[in-house]
């Protein structure tokens, strides 16, 4: 009986994505070829398109938009496509394998069978190039001469794998045609089992050339990051040493070092977090191998991480520098601010007192002129009295003398004039009635 729940709009997909990229079995002899194209999180339409021109060309159904798996059978050979995150994936299998080239079965190749204008025009720019040879053990011949000889006299790295189940070598290196190339005996596989161990082995080449991108990276970054760090120091003592008049300046200096320090972090945050996630799913295929050493060989993990525990710690320790460098810069910023803060407050408290005089100074004069303007206001309005004296003695109804009146005016009319121009001031101020 089915419950009649509310699912998760995601459930389905969630629980697919576990067989969202099955292992394809692998019938040995088998001749495979393999490219990884770098695009971009936004080329997926692009090699989406791609994949169905040769499915049209074909007469094979095409995937559906928004798949980003597709296995399909196109006569002569096969196609595993996948589309990941940042790059896609082509891994092409022959279908008659039964005669392999003994003396050099890397002398033909599956791709000799796929359109080459189609196969010109992928999408991404090549990074990883892979030919694939899975021999029998009755009819290969794994002997030294031989493999040097297939490996152009290079120097190569060798296992068992899967616990003894194969045997895998290659040399590691770029061949004429631009491929690397990887040669593995069956001594007792499965065609899952086979499968399994052809897709690891081509995750360990795709995966150990994603990590590595960040290498030059890191390298580029490095002197950028070395010289800003010792602009920082050099601000940190200039701080130290000289007084709080070139803080501005050092404050100026030090906003460009953090604009280019956030810069640098802006355009390499992203290449180190995926470089990090390469590189574990890398190690983590180098483990799946289960590899057992065979004679005097170096095995794959021993060969491969030589080289790329010291690159992979090149791009941590360049990535902590950067984190270190942007939080150091954003302390000496802090306190090169509260200085100039500082600086500041004691300019602005130096101006409050320059204007504080100004004002007392100010207030003092027009307290002088306040004094004049009593006097000449009070000289012109006792003249009016004067005359308004002359006019009362002229018609005899002055009952005191003509000087005696103004001489007793002159106090009264100050006193008025100094009382009026008093409750005008305080009017205009705003000041209380006392």
């Amino acid at each position: 009986m089915s419950l009649k729940l509310t699912e998760h709009r995601l459930r389905e997909d969630l629980v697919n994505e576990l067989r969202a990229r099955p292992y394809r079995p692998l019938e040995v002899p088998a001749r495979i070829s393999h490219l990884s194209m770098l695009g971009s999180e936004d080329s997926y339409s692009e090699d989406h398109e791609h994949i169905c021109k040769l499915c049209r060309k074909y007469n094979v159904p095409p995937p559906a938009l928004g798949t980003n798996h597709l296995i399909a059978d196109f006569g002569a050979f096969s196609l595993r496509w996948e589309r990941h995150t940042e790059f896609s994936s082509y891994t092409f299998y022959g279908k008659d394998n039964s005669k392999l080239d003994e003396d050099d079965p890397f002398r033909e190749t599956i791709l000799d069978y796929v359109p080459r204008p189609w196969l010109e025009a992928t999408p991404g720019r090549l990074l990883s190039a892979v030919h694939m040879v899975f021999e029998n053990r009755e009819k290969g011949c794994a002997t030294h001469d031989r493999i040097e000889r297939l490996f152009k006299g290079n120097p190569y790295v060798g296992s068992k794998v899967q616990d003894g189940a194969a045997k895998a070598w290659s040399d590691l290196r770029l061949h004429d045609d631009g491929f690397t190339r990887m040669l593995v005996q069956d001594i007792d596989l499965e065609p899952k089992q086979a499968g399994r161990l052809c897709q690891r082995l081509l995750d360990i080449e795709t995966y150990r050339m994603m990590a590595l991108l960040a290498l030059p990276v890191a390298r580029a970054t490095s002197p950028r990051i070395r010289a800003i760090g010792s602009g920082v120091a050099e601000i940190a003592t200039g701080m130290a040493e000289h007084s709080g008049s070139s803080d501005a300046a050092l404050l100026n200096h030090l906003s460009q070092l953090a604009a280019e320090i956030e810069e640098i972090s802006a355009s390499t945050s992203y290449r180190y977090g995926a470089t990090q996630a390469y590189y574990n799913i890398f190690k983590n295929r180098l483990d799946e191998l289960r590899e057992i050493r065979l004679g005097g060989l170096q095995t794959f993990s021993e060969f491969m991480l030589r080289r790329m525990e010291p690159a992979m710690k090149t791009c941590t320790y360049t990535a902590s520098r950067q984190t270190a460098l942007s939080k150091r810069v954003s302390r000496v910023a802090s306190l090169l601010r509260a200085r100039v803060e500082v600086g500041l407050e004691e300019q602005n408290r130096d101006l409050l007192a320059s204007m504080n005089k100004r004002v007392q100074l100010q207030l003092r004069m027009q307290e002088t002129v306040e004094g004049l303007s009593v006097v000449a206001i009070s000289y012109y309005l006792v003249g009016l009295f004067g005359y308004a004296l002359k006019g009362l003695k002229a018609e005899g109804l002055l009952p005191i003398s003509y000087e005696t009146g103004v001489a007793l005016s002159v106090p009264l009319v100050a006193g008025i004039v100094w009382y009026s121009i008093r409750k005008i001031k305080k009017h205009v101020l705003g000041k209380p009635e006392e």
